[in-house]
């Protein structure tokens, strides 16, 4: 994937969101211990809006991640992702570089919204922050446009909305198809978030004040 944005970006969002730019995060790990596991894949989606201000996912960036030096991997984990981290064509860079990937084009998507940050959105996004806030520390990362701790989690929206925490279920109760075969693709679960997170604020609307 290409790191220059094909999407013009509606300043719009600034006013949604107070100053913050959503972006949808899923990562793919060595275990659950954002310190020691590693982190294995990211894919992060970012969202526009038309000038009715209604919300769609827009643009999806993604990386393959070499485990740091030391880090865990564990069966279990790779039983769930079904990630083989030394398949040669996983074409997997570092976690710096994975970073600089991810980063570069939501920059660019700061800028031509105006917003003054990128918040992470994610079911359980304290999860997907706590990777990504790791991998930062450990690689010295440039350039991070996320917000260090403020996040929007799906699986506490769709508690309120839907009556369910768990995505699959979420997105059946919202119409919007889920194929189990694809799931713990850090892709197709970014993607699917993003589609779920668009159809609640499109359902909520914009706040009169």
């Amino acid at each position: 994937m290409s790191n220059e944005n094909k999407v013009s970006y509606n300043p719009k969002i600034a006013k949604r969101f107070r100053g913050y730019m959503p972006v949808v995060v899923d990562v793919e790990t060595g275990g659950l211990d954002p310190k020691k596991d590693a982190l294995l894949e990211i894919a992060a989606v970012t969202v526009n809006c038309d000038e009715n201000g209604i919300f769609t996912p827009a643009e999806t960036w993604q990386a393959h991640v070499e485990p740091f030096a030391g880090a865990n991997i564990s069966k279990e984990a790779l039983e769930i992702n079904r990630i083989d981290p030394d398949h040669p064509f996983r074409f997997a860079v570092s976690e710096a570089d994975a970073l600089a990937k991810i980063f570069k084009p939501l920059q660019a998507a700061i800028k031509q919204t105006k917003c003054n940050r990128c918040v992470l959105v994610g079911h359980n996004a304290w999860f997907d922050l706590a990777f990504m806030n790791a991998a930062i520390e450990r690689s010295k990362a440039k350039s991070n446009p996320f917000h260090a701790f403020t996040s929007l989690d799906t699986a506490t929206l769709g508690a309120l909305i839907y009556g369910h925490t768990v995505l699959a279920e979420m997105l059946r109760r919202a119409g919007i198809p889920f194929d189990n075969n694809e799931h713990h693709s850090a892709i197709y679960d970014a993607e699917q978030t993003a589609k779920l997170f668009c159809k609640i604020v499109n359902d909520y609307g914009w706040p009169e004040y």
